[in-house]
């Protein structure tokens, strides 16, 4: 029998490998005496639940953050949003660039992998970048709202507490919390309630747009600088989408959750829920108590999920665009996908096909799975598997009465939302296997 090599592994199935033994990695620290509080005690099964739950940063839970973990544990449970969050790879290239490591082919086909790039040029600059941006976020979030907290908690140390673990959990869309119910004990502080949709946001439309961003505003020639069709097809798509949930939701509300809500009060309820099913998690209010329609359109949202190379599962925002767009060029009578003057490459569109499909299969054979072991309603299970594949973490509040079967589907679900279809597709081969020959082409009657 041949022993295994890292080296016969092919970039995503490293990358698979890795995200393994990251949570293998957060298991043994979460295992620590020091992680819980005296007297909590939790099975093996909800020890790794909570493990992947954090390094996916999806943020559903089976035990209270705040009434489970000691100040030592909270802060080990950032280090694993933050690993989580920021990219197996990009924390990676930092400790290589420490260690002296030099950035080989290898490493670069890694770092390409993990960040959804086609190309291996300037890959450890982006790194960098990626982190140097995060970083930053995080730390004057956790200044701005930690500062701003000290009108809530009687103690600096408290309220800075709060501050660093909200940034870092909206940052990462990682919707953990340690307020003890999300963001309700904010649902009127609209402050609050911005700051966290800008960090969510940031955190969501993908690291590649916000290098872009960043070179764009730095640039000296700003009239010769222009976006990458990447970046305006996810920006539009995302901005989209946000605007599309605050709506639907305004709408399927207006005459039940909003009946007694002033406008602005209805307005940034509907406005935060649709900013947070995009991975982020943190909630304003109870979502259990909205109507099926909306539900079912937060469904849809979590489903779609963030955009590549960011901190959220799902999809992804360009896959649901090149579908839409594929629909409405074929409608046309077109053979081709062109946008913003760019024609789409026809192996982008053929992944997110792909993509697309496997993720309703493998969605649609979880919540079959999740019928036959889980006393809970269609509603609900729909709900905790959209919310697990996009590593969204709404819940209507079934996670902690799941049973160990229910469990390990949605770790299943939170796991392979984190590390993308493609790579779940290539775990049991290599990525390019061309054939060198063609059998004869025929035409067969679809639709």
């Amino acid at each position: 029998m041949k022993v295994l090599k890292l080296n016969n592994l092919s970039p995503a199935q490293l990358i698979v490998l890795f995200y393994v033994l990251a949570v293998l990695l957060s298991v043994a620290l979460l295992s620590l005496p020091i992680t819980l509080k005296p007297g909590i005690e939790w099975s093996f099964v909800d020890l790794i639940f909570t493990a992947v739950s954090a390094i996916s940063v999806t943020g559903l839970a089976v035990v209270s953050t705040v009434d489970t973990f000691s100040t030592p544990g909270i802060f080990i449970l950032l280090f694993i949003l933050q690993f989580g969050g920021i990219g197996i790879m990009t924390l990676g290239t930092f400790f290589w660039l420490l260690i002296g490591k030099k950035i080989g082919l290898r490493e670069r086909q890694l770092i390409s992998k993990d960040q959804n790039r086609s190309h291996l040029s300037g890959l450890v600059h982006l790194m960098k970048q990626i982190l140097a941006i995060i970083i930053l976020i995080e730390f004057v979030g956790a200044m701005i709202l930690g500062t701003y907290f000290l009108n809530y908690f009687p103690t600096w140390q408290e309220a800075y507490l709060q501050g660093l673990f909200a940034s870092v959990s909206a940052t990462t869309n990682a919707g953990f919390d340690i307020t003890g119910s999300s963001l309700i004990p904010f649902a009127q502080d609209y402050f609050v309630q911005f700051i966290n949709i800008i960090l969510l946001t940031l955190g969501a439309i993908g690291f590649p747009v916000l290098i872009e961003v960043k070179d764009y505003l730095t640039s000296k020639k700003l009239n010769k600088r222009h976006f990458t069709l990447y970046t305006q097809l996810t920006t539009v798509t995302f901005f989209a989408l946000m605007l599309f949930g605050t709506i639907v939701i305004l709408l399927f509300e207006a005459n039940h959750f909003f009946a007694d809500k002033s406008w602005h009060e209805s307005f940034f309820y509907a406005f935060f829920q649709s900013s947070t099913t995009r991975n982020g998690g943190l909630a304003t209010m109870d979502v259990s108590e909205f109507t099926v329609p909306t539900l079912l359109a937060i469904c849809f949202l979590m489903f779609i999920g963030a955009s590549p190379s960011s901190v959220g599962g799902g999809i992804r925002t360009t896959t649901f665009a090149v579908i839409v767009l594929l629909i409405f060029s074929f409608s046309k009578g077109q053979k081709n996908i062109k946008v913003f003057r760019r024609e789409i490459h026809e192996e982008d569109i053929i992944k997110s096909v792909v993509v697309c499909f496997l993720a309703i299969l493998i969605c649609f054979i979880s919540l079959v799975i999740l019928t036959q072991t889980e006393p809970f309603s269609l509603m609900e299970l729909l709900f905790e598997v959209c919310s697990a594949f996009g590593t969204t973490g709404l819940s209507m509040g079934i996670t902690p009465e799941l049973s160990m079967i229910g469990k390990i589907v949605i770790i299943s679900l939170m796991f392979i939302g984190r590390i993308g279809i493609l790579s779940f597709i290539f775990i049991f081969h290599k990525e390019t296997q061309e054939l060198s020959y063609h059998y004869p082409k025929e035409r067969i009657i679809v639709g």
